[in-house]
């Protein structure tokens, strides 16, 4: 074995990625829950692969006979009820350790130098895995699949100039059609699934270039001993492989109940109106993206048309997303983790989460008088977490940080 291993050695480097990656790869010791959710993502992109891989061998890309394709799988196909299950399970199940994992950004300053490049990759991934999911959305051909992919490429009909050349180039047809599921599926299973594995590679690189932070947002690269390692870091390997066997563990136990018991959970990972095939004729009463969307279709609804064009909300929608990219550069905070922060940030991180899980929510209910205003409350305070960041971060009270992590 070592003489195979040397031999790989000298046309690989597989041990020197080994010890790069893990075995030497020194992380903070004050590693907590929160730091779980990244290695679950991976976790979850795995699970989805293999699963699609399956899914892709039974499922037909045709307006004729995708959902009876679907059908098929889920009744006819040996155990392809679970695999259909874990696939639509694991989006949202993406999904939630992927905002998670933002939010642990947003806690302890994940997003602050030298980590901007590994923020704006994730944020990549963040994209990438948007439109993964709205390709995926219609590939079952049921009557919200259809509808809500309807309503979806029709926003970027409102953009100006260019909007309806647009939509009719994403849909590959003046409406949805078989031409939209084709292109869709190749997006889904070939194109999108590519670009995500390299931006997870990047993301992963850029990590363990400037290493990891932690929950006191000390740089533990500043303290080293006389062999170069850091004070305050363990090997990944083996300490929090093992840590993150415990995650996987729990998760995995939580994934397979909704998997086996709840697979639909009330409506929102699977909707009702998905198990009645598409008819363009037969629009459904109350028309909502899958729950991971709706606090961005909230923020479009909230804001109100203009010369009858919907594109101020649109634009509002897109900017939702995009101004994650600036928040390196809007944190002017002099302490990362917010621990040490003062009561300022807390009070808008607090206000912001209200609002994102507000907007969700009412991105999934029918869009009442009552209803809008309320979203269009929660979207001044999501648009005034980023924009008044500058001012609330500088001046915001602080307690110093340490020159060492803490045990806790």
């Amino acid at each position: 074995m070592q003489r195979l291993l040397a031999w790989v050695d000298a046309r690989f480097p597989l041990t020197a990625t080994w010890k790069a990656h893990l075995s030497e790869y020194y992380a903070p010791k004050n590693f907590n829950f929160w730091y779980y959710f990244g290695s679950l993502a991976l976790l979850v992109l795995v699970i989805q692969i293999l699963t699609g891989i399956f899914l892709t061998m039974h499922y037909k890309p045709d307006a004729a006979s995708a959902f009876a394709s679907v059908e098929y799988i889920m009744r006819d196909v040996p155990y392809g009820w679970l695999i259909r299950y874990a696939h639509s399970t694991g989006a949202s199940a993406f999904f939630i350790v992927v905002y998670l994992h933002m939010f642990r950004a947003l806690l302890y300053g994940s997003h602050r130098k030298p980590r901007e490049l590994i923020w704006i990759l994730g944020m990549l991934i963040y994209l990438t895995l948007m439109a993964e999911a709205f390709f995926g959305y219609l590939l079952p051909w049921g009557q919200m699949s259809y509808w809500g992919a309807q309503v979806i490429v029709n926003l970027f009909a409102a953009i100006p100039v260019v909007g309806e050349d647009l939509a009719i180039w994403i849909r590959g047809d003046y409406v949805v059609s078989d031409a939209t599921l084709n292109r869709f599926f190749a997006f889904h299973v070939i194109a999108l699934p590519l670009v995500l594995l390299g931006l997870v590679a990047a993301h992963i690189i850029a990590l363990h270039e400037v290493g990891s932070n932690n929950p006191d947002g000390v740089e533990i690269k500043k303290k080293k001993d006389e062999h170069g390692r850091p004070l305050d870091g363990i090997p990944f390997h083996p300490y929090y492989t093992v840590k993150d066997i415990l995650g996987v563990v729990v998760f995995l136990i939580v994934f397979s109940a909704i998997v086996f018991f709840a697979p639909e959970m009330g409506g929102y990972f699977l909707e009702h109106n998905n198990f009645i095939p598409a008819d363009p004729l037969k629009t459904p009463e109350h028309i909502a993206p899958v729950w991971y969307f709706t606090p961005y279709y909230a923020i479009l609804r909230a804001v109100p048309p203009m010369f009858g064009s919907q594109f101020p909300g649109v634009l509002a929608m897109f900017a939702a997303v995009l101004i994650f990219f600036l928040l390196p550069w809007l944190d002017r905070s002099p302490v990362k983790s917010i621990r040490y922060r003062g009561p300022k940030y807390k009070v808008a991180l607090a206000l912001f989460v209200i609002a994102f899980i507000g907007l969700g929510i009412l991105g999934i209910l029918p869009a009442t008088p009552l209803y809008t205003w309320i979203a269009r409350v929660l979207s001044v305070i999501y648009f005034a977490f980023f924009l008044l960041m500058p001012w609330y971060t500088k001046h915001d009270r602080h307690k110093p940080e340490p020159e060492r992590v803490t045990a806790l």
